[in-house]
């Protein structure tokens, strides 16, 4: 389908993201090797953790430099998402500086534990390609401690005591904060989307 690569980040969500993937036909390429991400047609850069940590694998690998760069669609997930960021709260963290503001911490109530973790609703803010047949308030699946809040880039929203962004892109750049590989036909439905974009 695609010459698509997966950043090997360490993230704990790589073997649910190729296996969704291989479920749609992409069998994709797991690496660090800065060559291979730059000629990939779609590159996607998975993460669980801490956004300082993940930060110091790909400033190991120079990926730090060579992400920002890129040309082709790109997909952060989950942590991914975030550090696309200027930077994090968590650590704190400075990230990869495509989109200009900062990813905060969720705030913690009684009836909202840290992390969020399940199914929420997502609303769609804006037309995405992402986002094509996939129905308005779809429930994906989310596991996090920090979120982006609205902004300009802000594609989607999601609601955990406040509003923040579930979906972002700039560009060639998007972001889910949402698993798409663990979110059902809709996450499946997503990841589709951005394999197909530049066909």
């Amino acid at each position: 389908m695609t010459a698509a690569v997966i950043i090997d980040s360490g993230g704990a969500n790589i073997a649910s993201l190729r296996f969704a993937l291989g479920r749609l036909g992409c069998e994709a390429t797991l690496t660090r090797d800065p060559a291979v991400i730059r000629d990939a047609s779609h590159v996607m850069l998975p993460g669980v953790g801490a956004a300082k940590d993940a930060m110091d694998r790909l400033r190991a690998a120079d990926l730090d430099v060579l992400i920002p760069t890129l040309r082709q669609p790109v997909l952060g997930i989950c942590l991914g998402m975030q550090l696309l960021f200027e930077a994090s709260e968590e650590g704190p963290a400075d990230c990869l500086g495509v989109i200009d503001d900062r990813v905060r911490a969720l705030r913690a109530a009684p009836d909202r534990p840290i992390p969020h973790m399940g199914w929420n609703r997502v609303r769609p803010r804006r037309d995405c390609a992402l986002f094509e047949g996939v129905e308005d308030g779809a429930h994906f699946y989310f596991v996090h401690s920090y979120a982006a809040r609205e902004s300009e880039h802000t594609v989607a929203t999601a609601s955990y005591g406040e509003n923040f962004s579930a979906a972002v892109d700039k560009a060639n750049f998007f972001g889910t904060q949402f698993h798409p590989e663990r979110s059902g036909p809709a996450g499946a439905r997503v990841l589709r989307n951005f394999l197909e974009m530049g066909q």
